[in-house]
């Protein structure tokens, strides 16, 4: 089982949307729109992405901000990239060029180069009102199927969802939904009911069904000022050094190998070399039960825990090995 950062499906034509001045909005959601309504409001601000790598062509998706052509979309859309094009719901196709990456919190924003005229840009909310059950919408370049964008519709699973990423990683502070996510709709906007941005379709989890993952538009919000701005964007955030996985997600044989007894916590899958959680003796196999005195059922409660410090202080952490329980302090880092 592993997360999948959706962004980069393989080549063939797509096209999108584009967009007005836009900045962000932190007003709460208006009345519903029906979903019809809801498009002709967000259709022109969103783009289509494709990008040429030396491993070959790929497509994402992305929002207008501004109407110069401004573009927020995620930094693995545009990782690598020797040529960017952007397509505007107008249906103009330009050139782009990179303003800036924070790849550590998978975000970026392009600038379209050539336009004619001002494209409409995205309205941004605040996904600090989101509830579970809200009704959301998907929209971006999904499969790369086409010229026009497609849309998904579902709710506000959960807030605050961590995940681990390929490479080590970890996004935090993300909106599950259950609206379908596809090859090419990373960097494409989840909207709420009024149309409004609120989240920046990430990843999914490969092997769930209806479990997407999309980063929580507040979140992102000083990053894409430092970016616009040219100033250099940090992610300061404290690390473990940990990837791990649901303890109740792990087939038998996994259990049967590792000697695990316990039947929920977080499952060590990897120890990063030169981290707090090496220097602490934590090994591939060992179960996170608790973390400072609180119990930890599944693996995001191991970030949630480790969020509420900062670099350089330490946690106590309680963890099963082969069926013994152990405590121990790591220091945590930065990245």
């Amino acid at each position: 089982m592993g997360f999948v950062l959706w962004n980069r499906p393989s080549p063939t034509a797509a096209g999108l949307p584009a967009s007005t001045e836009s900045r962000p909005s932190t007003k709460v959601a208006g009345p519903s729109l029906d979903i019809r309504a809801l498009l002709d409001k967000v259709r022109p601000s969103v783009v289509s992405i494709h990008t040429g790598t030396r491993s070959g062509d790929a497509a994402g998706s992305g929002v207008v901000l501004r109407s110069d052509g401004l573009v927020l979309t995620n930094a693995h859309v545009v990782e690598g990239a020797s040529r960017i094009e952007v397509d505007f719901a107008d249906g103009q196709s330009v050139p782009a060029k990179l303003v800036g990456s924070l790849p550590e919190n998978d975000v970026a924003l392009i600038q379209a180069e050539g336009l004619d005229g001002s494209v409409a840009a995205a309205e941004l909310g605040s996904s600090a009102v989101l509830q579970p059950g809200d009704e959301v919408v998907a929209i971006g370049n999904a499969l790369n199927l086409g010229d026009t964008p497609s849309v998904t519709s579902g709710i506000v699973s959960a807030l605050d969802r961590s995940i681990q990423v390929p490479g080590g990683g970890s996004l935090d502070g993300l909106i599950q939904t259950d609206a379908a996510i596809n090859p090419g709709n990373s960097g494409g906007p989840l909207v709420n009911s009024s149309g409004q941005v609120v989240g920046i379709n990430t990843a999914i989890l490969e092997s769930a069904q209806s479990i997407g993952f999309a980063l929580s538009i507040d979140s992102i919000r000083t990053i894409i000022d430092d970016l616009e701005a040219g100033r250099k964007a940090t992610a300061t955030r404290p690390l473990l050094g940990v990837e791990t996985q649901d303890v109740e997600l792990l087939d038998a044989d996994v259990l049967d190998r590792f000697g695990v007894t316990s039947e929920t916590g977080a499952f060590v899958q990897k120890v990063s070399p030169g981290t707090g959680a090496e220097a602490a003796g934590m090994q591939p196999g060992d179960v996170i039960v608790k973390v400072d005195g609180t119990r930890v059922r599944a693996a995001e409660d191991v970030g949630r825990a480790v969020r509420k410090h900062r670099p350089g202080e330490q946690v106590t952490i309680v963890y099963e090995r082969r069926g013994q329980q152990s405590t121990t302090t790591a220091l945590l880092g930065s990245r």
